[in-house]
């Protein structure tokens, strides 16, 4: 596949951050505290780390026209980096915590997030 243009690159990062931050904006008014955004380690991103309780969550977003576009974008590529890099942030923020799971929240053009909590296993 074509390595896509500076200016793609860019946008593609605006509407990346955008979603973040409604995803981010969503969670609050369900109750979750935001602890982290975009958290970087060597094996991959976290787009958000939150808490809700005795439960600490990683949250990955996905900014997508249709629902499955947004399932499908969760592909088990993506599902090894998030949970390769949850493993490596789940010291630093588990403290106090009894549970910690992988949600994603699915972002798309006039509608409302969906939220899909425990969206996989950890293996």
């Amino acid at each position: 596949m074509p390595r896509p243009d500076r200016e793609s690159r860019i946008a593609n990062d605006r509407k990346g951050r955008r979603a973040e931050a409604l995803a981010a904006l969503f969670l609050r008014l369900k109750g979750y505290r935001i602890l982290a955004r975009r958290v970087r380690t060597p094996v991959g991103e976290i787009d958000l780390v939150v808490r809700r309780g005795d439960t600490l969550v990683f949250v990955e977003v996905k900014a997508r026209p249709t629902l499955d576009s947004g399932i499908f974008a969760l592909h088990p590529a993506a599902q090894r980096r998030i949970t390769a890099a949850s493993r490596v942030l789940a010291p630093r923020f588990a403290r106090g915590c009894t549970t910690t799971r992988i949600d994603a929240v699915l972002v798309r053009r006039w509608a409302l997030p969906v939220h899909l909590i425990a969206v996989w296993r950890e293996s």
